[in-house]
């Protein structure tokens, strides 16, 4: 495969005004037909039930196998040398979120979250077994880690428990472990096949992660309910009671909060691109609705002050685009850095905050309601400035790199 420079007249750009930079150029020809296929499932099938669904505060489970169909994750047609490169993951969380954040967020899920965790934290033997059944999405999971009395502080205070029973007669290799708690705001963990959970160790008080059966003896899900942001995405209060899971489902490479944080710094990134896709996303519904919608006999797009607004959406997407790209770019050549992940989706999330409220204001009341599309975008933003590192933990992550001095409370 060949990177392209520039988008010939037969061979069009996916992304045209939100793209002000033309950073789409440094997809393949086979990667913007990967992607080009998901646009059109995303216009033609999503679309049109995203305003219906995200009121009712319900996922259209219709969408689910379809989208796992397209084969997105590792597509046959990008993987025949190598596997699908970082800047095509980055455009394809990029493309679901412009569309709807819910989507965008149930697919990294998986595509993120859960196989990070596998790629990270299993063992090589393990992800022979596992890592295939990801991909393909027969085995489904999502990350719990986050839990009711600790998010920000969860490095320190996560209070999951993990006990392990050594192997009996019936078992002299094995054993098993008993894990006690609880974890909160898990996405998408109703229709998991296994919750990968994060508990401490009573023996030795480190970190340790666990692949539960979903269905487990002990363990219990409740939906959680009245929420404002991301209506669609089903996140779920998770309750641990004595449950039982074999040492074999333990992912053996996770031994300490280190590890965890490993993980983390991958996926800061994914979230990056989701903050920044939504921004495309509402800057693309506003700059429609300005330049259909009149006022005072004119069209709204031609008044200084709503053309000023778009100038600062656009700038706003602009350099978030970059910033994930790059970001994106160096994670290709091995470069994980906590600083680096923390920066970009710090900095793309305040821009995409900004970003949202201007989209509303120029859509003026209309943007309130989901018709126009901005509202829903400007709602979903506040979860996603929250989840993968609040702005201020985020900040601090940069400020102990820039001066080596760790201000976190202990």
């Amino acid at each position: 495969m060949t990177t392209t420079t520039a988008a010939t007249e037969t061979d069009q750009r996916l992304y045209t005004v939100a793209d002000w930079y033309d950073a789409e150029a440094l997809l393949t020809t086979e990667e913007r037909k990967v992607l080009g296929r998901l646009r059109t499932f995303l216009t033609v099938e999503a679309k049109p039930l995203l305003a219906e669904y995200w009121e009712r505060g319900e996922f259209p489970e219709q969408l689910a196998r379809p989208l796992i169909d397209l084969d997105l994750m590792e597509p046959a047609d990008l993987t025949v040398d190598a596997p699908a490169r970082g800047i095509y993951h980055g455009f394809r969380i990029f493309e679901l979120a412009r569309t709807d954040a819910s989507l965008a967020t149930w697919y990294t899920a998986q595509a993120g979250l859960f196989r990070t965790a596998i790629r990270v934290g299993a063992s090589e033997e393990q992800q022979k077994e596992w890592m295939p059944r990801v991909i393909d999405f027969s085995l489904k999971g999502v990350f719990s880690l986050t839990e009711p009395e600790h998010g920000s502080d969860i490095a320190g205070g996560l209070a999951t428990t993990a006990r392990f029973e050594p192997g009996t007669g019936t078992n002299p290799d094995g054993g098993t472990w008993v894990l006690g708690g609880a974890k909160r705001w898990i996405g998408g963990a109703s229709t998991a096949d296994v919750l990968c959970v994060f508990a401490r160790d009573v023996a030795d008080g480190q970190v340790k992660a666990f692949l539960v059966d979903r269905t487990a003896e002990g363990v219990s899900l409740e939906k959680i309910h009245g929420k404002t942001s991301l209506r669609m995405m089903q996140n779920a209060h998770i309750t641990l009671d004595n449950v039982r899971v074999p040492d074999a489902m333990r992912l053996h490479n996770v031994n300490s909060f280190k590890d965890v944080a490993a993980m983390l710094r991958a996926m800061r990134s994914d979230v990056a691109w989701i903050a920044t896709g939504i921004q495309a996303g509402a800057f693309e519904a506003a700059l429609a609705y300005v330049k259909e919608r009149q006022q005072f006999g004119r069209s709204l797009g031609s008044f200084q002050l709503v053309q000023e607004k778009l100038a600062r959406m656009l700038g706003n997407v602009t350099a978030s685009l970059s910033l994930v790209v790059r970001l994106t770019e160096q994670q290709g050549w091995g470069i994980y850095r906590d600083q680096d992940s923390a920066l970009a989706k710090m900095q793309t999330s305040l821009m995409m905050r900004e970003t949202v409220a201007l989209a509303r204001e120029v859509v003026g009341g209309n943007g309130i309601t989901l018709a126009a599309d901005v509202g829903r975008f400007h709602a979903d933003a506040e979860a996603v400035y929250s989840y993968e590192g609040t702005h201020e933990i985020n900040a601090l992550i940069i400020g102990r790199a820039l001066t080596g001095a760790g201000a976190f409370t202990s």
